[in-house]
C-alpha cells in the first residue's frame, strides 16, 4: 500500500530520541521564560537566549504558573495527541496484530510518566507545601492516588477502544466523535469542579461547537461510507462485465505478523493501488488485522461513542487528585503534584491494559487475530512504531495536565482537537476521502471548521488557578 513517509522518521530510535529531546528542551525554555515574567506574546525575545544558556540555567521542579505557558503546553500537547493514533492506525493497517501494538504502546506510555516524575516532578529541594515527586510516594494520599488510578482506568479503556474503532470508520471520524464527547461531558464537569475559573460564556460556546462537530463527524463517516460502497459495487459490476481494473491483480500484500516487508520502508508502489479507488479499498481489507468489509456503521459509531464516554472522565479524576476540591485528604496533607498523580495515573492505565491486551492475544473480540504471549514477544516487526506512539502520548497527556493545572482543566480540554492533526495524517498517511463525493467533501470542511472555531474559544476561555 502506498503511504508517504518522510525518509529520515524510518528510524523509530531516531523518532524516540528526537522526541524526547525535544520534550525537555521546550518545556526549559518555557522554564526561562517565566523566570523572566514575559508574557504569551512576547516570545520574539526569545531570540537572545541561546540553546545553551537555555540549558544550563539550572533545574528546579518545574510548575506552569502563566495563563502563556499553559497555552503553550496545550499546542504542544494537542500535536502529539494527534500523532501518536495514526502511528497505530499505520500499523493495524499494515496487519499487525492490534494486541501486539498495544502491548508495546503500554510500556513506553509509562516510561513517559517515570520520566516525567524522575526530571521535572525530582529537581529541586522539596518543601512541606510542594513535596517532590519521592517524597509523596511516601505520604498518606490514598484518597488522591485512587482519583488518579480511576482516571488512568478509564483513559486505557478509551485507548484500547478507539484502536478497534480506527478500523471501522477510520482515524478522522474516530477522533472527532470521541474528542468532541469528551469536551461536551468533560468540559463541563472540569468547570464547576474547578470553581468556574474560566469565563462560561465564552468556555460554552466552545463546548456547543464541538456538539456541532459529533454531528457532522458521524455525517461524514456515513457520506464516506455509502462512497466506498458505490465504489466497490461498481468494481463488482465491472469484473462480471469482463472489465479489467487496473491493479487488482498484483496485490502483493504486506504482513508484519508473517515475516513480511516492513511496509514503511517499502517504496515500491508501482503495483500498488491508488487512494481512494475500489481496489485500494480491497488492498487494505487483505493487508489490515482487522477485517470491517460489510460490517454496519453502527458497530463503529458505537464503540467511537463508549470511547468518548471513558474520555470524558479521566480529565475530571486527575482534576479531583491534584486539587482535591471534595476535601478527602486529612488535615495537613498536600495535594498531589501533576507528576505524581500522572505517575499513578500512568501506572494504573498500565495495569488495566496490559491485563485485558493479554486476554485478548488468547480470546480476540472484532475478528481480530488470535495470538499468544510467544508470539507477541518474538513478534519485532513495527515495533519501534509502536513504542514510539507510547512516548509520544505520554508526554501528550503530561503536558495537557501541565496547562490544564494553571488554566483550568476546562480550559485545556482544547487539546481534544487533536482531529485537527490526525485528520491530516488521516488524509496524507491513508488515503481517508480520497476520490469521495462533493456531498462528503462538504460535510468534512464544516466538520474542521467547527474543530477550528471550538478550540480558538477554548483557548480564549483560559482563566488562572490561584
Amino acid at each position: 500500500m502506498d503511504i508517504w513517509w518522510p525518509k529520515w522518521w524510518l528510524s523509530p530510535k531516531k523518532c524516540s530520541l528526537f522526541c524526547v529531546f525535544s520534550f525537555f528542551f521546550l518545556l526549559k525554555i518555557l522554564d526561562t521564560l517565566l523566570q523572566y515574567d514575559m508574557d504569551y506574546w512576547s516570545l520574539n525575545k526569545l531570540a537572545v537566549f541561546s540553546p545553551e544558556k537555555v540549558l544550563s540555567s539550572g533545574f528546579k521542579m518545574y510548575m506552569v504558573e502563566s495563563k502563556g505557558g499553559a497555552i503553550a503546553c496545550m499546542l504542544f500537547s494537542l500535536l502529539l495527541l494527534g500523532t501518536w493514533p495514526a502511528l497505530l492506525t499505520l500499523l493495524e493497517r499494515r496487519g499487525r496484530f492490534p494486541q501486539h501494538t498495544y502491548l508495546d504502546y503500554t510500556i513506553t506510555n509509562l516510561l513517559a510518566a517515570v520520566i516525567i516524575a524522575l526530571t521535572f516532578g525530582q529537581f529541586g529541594p522539596s518543601t512541606p507545601e510542594m513535596p517532590n515527586f519521592l517524597t509523596q510516594l511516601s505520604q498518606d494520599n490514598w484518597p488522591s492516588v485512587l482519583f488518579a488510578m480511576a482516571g488512568g482506568m478509564v483513559l486505557s479503556l478509551g485507548n484500547l477502544s478507539t484502536q478497534y474503532a480506527f478500523a471501522f470508520v477510520g482515524l478522522s471520524v474516530t477522533e472527532v466523535v470521541s474528542a468532541s464527547i469528551t469536551v461536551v461531558i468533560g468540559t463541563t464537569l472540569n468547570y464547576y469542579l474547578d470553581d468556574k475559573i474560566n469565563k462560561a460564556e465564552i468556555l460554552f460556546s466552545g463546548v456547543a461547537c464541538f456538539l456541532v462537530a459529533v454531528c457532522l463527524g458521524s455525517a461524514v463517516h456515513s457520506s464516506n461510507n455509502a462512497d466506498n460502497k458505490t465504489k466497490l459495487d461498481n468494481y463488482s459490476n465491472d469484473c462480471k462485465d469482463g472489465v479489467r481494473t487496473n491493479g487488482v491483480t498484483s496485490f502483493k500484500p504486506t504482513n508484519f505478523n508473517q515475516g513480511g516487508i516492513n511496509g514503511l520502508e517499502d517504496g515500491d508502489a508501482s503495483e500498488k493501488a491508488k487512494f481512494g479507488t475500489a481496489a485500494f479499498l480491497i488492498e487494505l481489507e487483505n493487508t489490515r488485522s482487522i477485517k470491517v468489509l460489510g460490517k454496519g456503521t453502527f458497530i463503529g459509531l458505537t464503540i467511537t461513542f463508549f470511547a468518548g464516554i471513558c474520555f470524558s472522565m479521566f480529565s475530571p479524576a486527575f482534576n479531583l487528585a491534584t486539587n482535591d476540591q471534595w476535601h478527602t485528604l486529612k488535615d495537613g496533607v498536600p495535594h498531589l503534584t501533576v507528576y505524581t498523580a500522572f505517575f499513578y495515573f500512568s501506572c494504573f492505565c498500565f495495569v488495566i491494559a496490559m491485563v485485558l491486551n493479554l486476554t485478548f492475544l488468547y480470546y480476540p473480540i472484532l475478528n481480530a487475530p488470535k495470538s499468544s504471549f510467544k508470539a507477541y514477544l518474538n513478534d519485532w516487526n513495527g515495533r519501534g512504531w509502536a513504542l514510539l506512539a507510547g512516548l509520544v502520548c505520554g508526554f501528550g497527556n503530561g503536558l495537557q495536565f501541565m496547562g490544564g493545572q494553571a488554566a483550568g482543566y476546562a480550559a485545556a480540554d482544547a487539546v481534544q482537537a487533536l482531529p485537527l492533526v490526525s485528520t491530516f495524517w488521516g488524509v496524507i498517511l491513508f488515503g481517508e476521502y480520497r476520490r469521495s463525493s462533493r456531498k462528503t467533501y462538504t460535510l468534512l470542511a464544516g466538520m474542521l471548521l467547527m474543530f477550528t472555531a471550538a478550540v480558538a474559544i477554548l483557548m480564549a476561555s483560559s482563566g488562572h488557578r490561584k
